[in-house]
């Protein structure tokens, strides 16, 4: 073939574009003639829907909306057409949109927002009390740790001399057990974890194990000399905390008990709380020091980290149930803050003062939030009950106006309840955890937080099969372009 015939070959219409040219409508071809057109794809339009944070992932439904978008987007170009990658062609200038739309799919996606939400319905924080029981003899001293909620639904408080046990399912009262004399009464009271053992702290020192069911003593564990302020259960391992300074671990299943005694903190130990995996212990004492334990190491007394921020007892203890290395404590009266810390580095990652005495914490299990009980106050009108928002620590709200500080806290098995044990001589129910209703569906923020992680990986594996698809049809097209120049 001549030069001259190949010249010809290459000017035809049935090798260039040059037809669409020679047509009556202009045309815009943005790229590279081996390259899809570019201008059909909009790039900023799914380059929002890929990073904009406004969609809500709180519910199926608008899931199954943002899903729907998505398809949209990706199967069709600027004018609601089937996307065709491999198509050259022009596109008329008199037709062609802009491809910046950020502003408008902000726009739609904040109105889809709004009227979701408006159908949405959140849970009202309560402002009084559900239930209220009458609870006299119950002492006003902010060491002590009198009261705790088992898995069994039954509540045991310590009123004086007496142990008493309260089922929330029919109501029901029984008396456990009596102190005679007036020199010594129950100072700690905790449930096992599978709620039958009943671990029962005293003012002289004793420690009993009790089984509930038969109402009868198991047995008595020795090893402290002081006021046992608070005990914690981590499996068949009972942790005790004495005013003799000292923390023993008991071993329930052995003949002597007492596996290990740590002695580091300088005064009365009133706040103990095993982590929820078990591998960590965070023990409070009156001489202003939080120390962090680890379990396979508490027999050689060394301490994983020895926590100096507070400025009064710590009592409060609680681990954050969503991030287990996260430990929540408060200080008291003299003190007033509710400190958060990352126990892994030992360092506080927030603090809040709330210029009050601490006197116990509770997590929310159903949404990202802390309940604080709060005792004596350097301030005037100071509220009972404050739930703050996790992690900025932001009120949310406040419960209660009695004037009678808070003794102690604690939650129901159910997560939705907290009991407030007051000076007053009451134990009051708040239902201030229960989780947001949207018709009969109940979704919490960390279902909706791992509902968001899987989707967003969807998005991001779907986002890169589409590339790699681009790019192999492109290379695919170059390919073939190659091989026809060649046999040319």
């Amino acid at each position: 073939m001549d030069q001259d015939a190949t010249w010809r070959l290459l000017e035809s219409d049935w090798y260039s574009p040059r037809r669409l040219h020679d047509s009556p409508i202009k045309h815009y071809f943005p790229g590279d003639r081996f390259l899809p057109n570019r201008s059909l794809m909009d790039l900023d339009k799914a380059h929002t829907l890929l990073t904009n944070r406004t969609t809500d992932f709180n519910t199926f439904k608008n899931n199954k909306f943002y899903r729907q978008k998505l398809i949209e987007n990706l199967s069709l170009d600027s004018e609601g057409r089937p996307f065709r990658i491999m198509v050259f062609r022009g596109s008329p200038k008199s037709s062609r949109k802009s491809i910046r739309f950020v502003d408008e799919m902000r726009q739609e996606e904040a109105l889809a927002f709004d009227n979701h939400t408006k159908r949405t319905q959140y849970r009202c924080i309560p402002k009084r009390e559900k239930r209220i029981l009458d609870a006299p003899g119950l002492r006003n001293d902010y060491y002590e740790n009198i009261m705790n909620w088992g898995q069994n639904n039954i509540l045991a408080v310590a009123l004086g001399p007496e142990l008493y046990l309260w089922n929330s399912e029919d109501q029901s009262v029984h008396k456990l057990l009596r102190i005679p004399g007036g020199d010594d009464w129950p100072t700690s009271v905790t449930w096992s974890e599978d709620a039958r053992t009943l671990a029962v702290g005293y003012m002289c020192s004793k420690l009993q194990l009790w089984d509930v069911e038969s109402s009868k003593l198991i047995r008595d564990l020795q090893g402290h000399s002081g006021r046992i302020a608070t005990t914690a259960w981590n499996g068949y391992i009972l942790t005790s905390g004495s005013r003799d300074k000292s923390i023993i671990n008991h071993d329930v299943r052995a003949g002597n008990s007492k596996a290990s005694c740590i002695r580091k903190h300088g005064g009365e130990v009133c706040g103990l709380k095993w982590s929820i995996e078990g591998n960590r212990l965070a023990s409070g004492g009156n001489e202003n020091l939080l120390y962090i334990w680890e379990a396979s190491k508490m027999s050689s007394s060394k301490f994983l980290h020895r926590l100096r921020d507070h400025r009064a007892a710590v009592k409060a203890l609680a681990w954050c149930p969503y991030q287990h290395n996260v430990l929540a404590s408060g200080g008291g009266l003299s003190d007033g803050c509710i400190k958060l810390w990352n126990t892994q580095k030992g360092v506080c990652i927030n603090s809040i003062e709330t210029k009050a005495q601490i006197c116990g914490l509770e997590w929310n299990r159903h949404h990202k939030e802390i309940l604080s009980g709060h005792g004596y106050s350097t301030r005037e009108n100071q509220s009972q009950l404050c739930l703050w928002r996790y992690s900025s620590m932001t009120k949310v709200g406040e419960l209660g106006n009695n004037k009678s500080r808070i003794i102690n806290l604690c939650q129901s098995p159910d997560g939705v309840t907290v009991i407030s044990a007051a000076a007053d001589e009451t134990l009051r129910f708040w239902d201030v955890f229960g989780p947001p209703t949207t018709g009969n569906s109940v979704v919490s923020d960390l279902q909706s937080l791992v509902l968001e992680n899987i989707f967003n990986k969807i998005i991001d594996v779907q986002s890169i099969l589409t590339v790699c698809k681009w790019q192999t049809l492109e290379i695919q097209h170059c390919l073939k372009s190659i091989a026809t120049i060649d046999s040319l």
